[in-house]
């Protein structure tokens, strides 16, 4: 797979953020796919589906790359928190991890030749602050909400609601660079 193009099946502008910080050069193309939603999935299960989703749709039309698609939901109590519909929503979510320990899963596929090459997944342990509305709507006026799982973005003011966590950081902004690069270097030699 030496010389062959990287894409990145993802509209996440953190997801390209974090990958040109870790030195690599590559494409957006925009995967046009539906995502599942089966609650029967476990974490693990419903992100890495959604990822493998992504990369293959990208990599049937560009089978000379190699593409990285991944997916990040929030967990709590088990169920799912994607990305909220309007600032009430995003009120309650966060409303809803406040005190507590939530599970941020990322699934990640790597695919080429229209065929996945390799599959992860990453599990991040976030503890929030206790938090009352007034500053869970302060933060939001801080932290556009709508366009994060959860309803959060954990690079973005993080002292006003995180107490503590475990585990990989840049899974919890969208994608865990350490794993991915790992599995790029060893796909890619």
């Amino acid at each position: 797979m030496i010389g062959r193009p990287l894409l990145l099946a993802s509209a996440s502008p953190r997801r390209v953020d974090l990958l040109r910080q870790a030195g690599f050069e590559f494409e957006v193309v925009l995967p046009q796919v539906e995502e599942a939603h089966d609650p029967a999935l476990t974490p693990e299960q419903l992100t890495v589906e959604n990822a493998r989703r992504k990369a293959l749709a990208v990599s049937r039309t560009r089978p000379d790359a190699l593409v990285i698609g991944a997916d990040t939901l929030v967990y709590v109590d088990g169920d799912p928190l994607a990305k909220p519909a309007d600032m009430e929503e995003a009120l309650q979510m966060v409303r809803r991890l406040s005190g507590r320990t939530h599970e941020v899963c990322t699934g990640v596929a790597l695919a080429c030749g229209g065929e996945v090459a390799r599959e992860l997944h990453v599990i991040t342990h976030v503890t929030f602050k206790p938090l009352t509305d007034e500053v869970i709507r302060d933060y939001h006026r801080r932290v556009n909400p709508l366009d994060k799982a959860g309803a959060y973005g954990i690079q973005e003011c993080t002292d006003m609601v995180m107490e503590r966590m475990e585990g990989s950081f840049t899974n919890v902004v969208g994608l865990p660079v350490d794993e991915v690069s790992a599995a790029l270097h060893e796909l890619q030699s």
